[in-house]
Parts: structure tokens; sequence; C-alpha cells
């Protein structure tokens, strides 16, 4: 595999991470597995809507999957992903902090 399209399944990978109700679902399946049901209670998505989206995670390994009777449920494939998530936040947290301290200075 090339280093160009190492780079392209990494921004991939990102691009699937790259929507708000993803990223809440991330955060709560850092706790716990949950089936649809579940998330839709979480996050009040529509059933529909999030189904798309949690079957585009597992698609792209972020999440995975296992059935149980008649129900699906979901978690993440490593804790890696919440930790990635974690980061991120930090650093939009330390741009916020930034940000504001300039609005102060004015």
């Amino acid at each position: 595999m090339t280093e160009r399209r190492f780079f392209e399944l990494h921004a991939d990978v990102c691009k699937a991470l790259g929507h708000p109700l993803r990223i809440e679902v991330i955060d709560a399946a850092k706790k716990k597995n949950f089936a649809l049901p579940t998330f839709l209670k979480i996050t009040g998505g529509l059933k529909s809507n999030l189904s798309q989206h949690l079957s585009l995670m597992t698609k792209k390994g972020i999440l995975k999957s296992r059935r149980d009777g008649q129900s699906t449920y979901f978690s993440l494939s490593s804790n890696k992903v919440a930790q990635a998530c974690r980061l991120m936040r930090e650093v939009l947290i330390d741009n916020l902090k930034k940000n504001q301290k300039l609005i102060e200075k004015l």
C-alpha cells in the first residue's frame, strides 16, 4: 500500500467522524453497548437517519455490531476511537480558550 493510499484511507475514517450525531454516538458508546432504540432515546434522532449513521460507522470500522435475537447492539471497535475524539475535543477547548482571551483583550 502506498503512503498516499494510506492517507486517503485515514481521511475516509476522519470523514466518517465528521457529523455531530456520530460524535454523540461515540460518546454514548464509550460507556456501554447499545441497541438502536437506546441510541434513539439518547440522541433524539430519527430511526432511519440514525440507522444510516450506525451502518456507515460500522462499515468504516468505528463501531462493531453483534446480533442478539432481533436486536443489534453497537459498541466502539476500539477504545482508541473515544481517545481520538477526546483529543480533538481538547484541541477545540484550547482554541475556544484562546479565542476567549482575544475577545477579552478587545
